[in-house]
């Protein structure tokens, strides 16, 4: 089993950045692909960004695509999701995830962290 632990979420004004970590328990972290979602209207979560196990291959939804950046430390068991430019859209909940099989925008989780917030102000 996986246990993910998000934090870094607060309030930013718009344009401003912030830094998402995600923190994995367990010694195949390495293996897992990792991704970052939060919810949208229709939707109990949409896709955000995802990341392969090496960190070879990242996948953005168009939303985010140019300001939003995943990658990954191993070695830390860490994913992180860098978040600049930042609008008042983007504020929700955002929910770090874990899988066993890449499949980018596709990606299909088997763990979820609990959640951090984002609320970014105009």
């Amino acid at each position: 089993q996986v246990q993910l632990v998000e934090s870094g979420g607060g309030l930013v004004q718009a344009g401003g950045s912030l830094r998402l970590s995600c923190a994995a328990s367990g010694r195949t972290f390495s293996s897992y692909a990792m991704g970052w979602f939060r919810p949208a209207p229709g939707k109990e979560r949409e896709f955000v960004a995802a990341i392969s196990w090496s960190g070879s291959m990242v996948d953005y939804a168009d939303s985010v695509k140019g300001r939003f950046t995943i990658s990954r430390d191993n070695d830390k068991n860490t994913v992180y999701l860098q978040m600049n430019s930042l609008k008042p859209e983007d504020t929700a909940v955002y929910y770090c995830a874990s899988s066993t099989l890449y499949r980018g925008s596709s990606l299909s989780p088997d763990y979820w962290g609990q959640g951090t917030q984002v609320t970014v102000s105009s």
